[in-house]
């Protein structure tokens, strides 16, 4: 392979990783907006996490840490559905009530992932 065509396939490689990281990013703040704001996910209400937290009768759930190790799945599931892992859980299911979308899940759960 001729110098050219490898600078130009490792060029075109590097704009990929660009261009997905963009992407990721995008879907973290997404995922963050969604979790701070009180008229969709509003998970901020009852869980501190990355050393946010409010004021009030608010953080009745548990603080959220070391979400990286979690697989996203489990995550996905948590909050669509968390009945399913827990009965008597008071979360509500964001996802079976149709109150988060399938994207509007995965872009929280890109968010919930950079939470140490």
């Amino acid at each position: 392979m001729s110098v050219l065509k490898r600078t130009a396939a490792v060029f075109a490689l590097c704009s990929l990783f660009v261009v997905g990281s963009n992407a990721n990013d995008e879907l973290i703040k997404k995922g963050e907006k969604i979790f701070m704001t009180n008229t969709k996910g509003n998970c901020l209400a009852c869980h501190a996490a990355n050393g946010k937290t409010i004021d009030g009768p608010g953080n009745m759930g548990p603080k959220l840490e070391n979400l990286a190790l979690w697989p996203e799945e489990a995550l996905f599931d948590k909050v669509f559905d968390p009945s399913t892992g827990n009965p008597v859980t008071s979360m509500p299911a964001f996802g079976r009530n149709g109150w988060l979308s399938p994207d509007e899940i995965k872009a929280v759960v890109a968010y919930l992932k950079t939470i140490n």
